[in-house]
């Protein structure tokens, strides 16, 4: 009896490691928003690092949080740095491309809870509304993150920060823009 349940236990075992192995590696989480302020207002919010503390949706989460910048202000090079409770890990982003009113490319590397390097990508389309601003994040799922994800939905989770944050994003972009 014990065998027969034994070799239940590890096939069980074999087709979860099986399901979790053939899930995709790669991912994408993608929100948009239309703000009524201008490409280059929208821009000018999201190219300086210091700037996001502002609208970020997670940047109140730990009012005790370290934050550390490095290089220039906007544009490739800069840096931002951050250390704080559970909610919020301890990473770093680094612009990587900058073409303004238009294109932002970041690398964002999460060090804790857990390590991650993903691509954030936001572009500025102008529309006879204003603009609408797209916040992307790609990157690769390895077997722990493929796992993780049979039980969250990620996209809903982390898409529902970017929702919060185009919105605070829209106010801040819109109210800049009223000067």
């Amino acid at each position: 009896m014990i065998p027969i349940v034994l070799l239940l236990i590890a096939a069980v075992l074999g087709l979860l490691i099986l399901i979790i192995a053939l899930r995709p590696a790669e991912f994408r989480i993608a929100r948009s928003t239309t703000v009524s302020a201008s490409p280059s207002d929208v821009f000018a919010q999201v190219n300086n690092l210091r700037r996001w503390e502002s609208w970020s949706p997670w940047a109140k989460l730990d009012p005790a949080m370290r934050q550390t910048y490095e290089g220039p202000t906007t544009g490739p090079g800069s840096l931002y740095a951050w250390s704080g409770n559970r909610e919020v890990g301890e990473g770093r982003m680094t612009i990587t491309e900058s073409q303004p009113a238009q294109r932002l490319q970041i690398r964002l590397e999460f060090l804790k809870p857990f390590k991650a390097t993903n691509e954030v990508e936001f572009t500025f389309q102008p529309t006879d509304a204003g603009t609408v601003v797209s916040w992307i994040m790609t990157g690769r799922n390895n077997f722990a993150a493929k796992a993780a994800h049979l039980v969250m939905n990620i996209d809903r989770k982390v898409g529902a920060d970017f929702e919060k944050g185009l919105a605070q994003l829209k106010s801040v972009s819109e109210s800049a823009a009223r000067g």
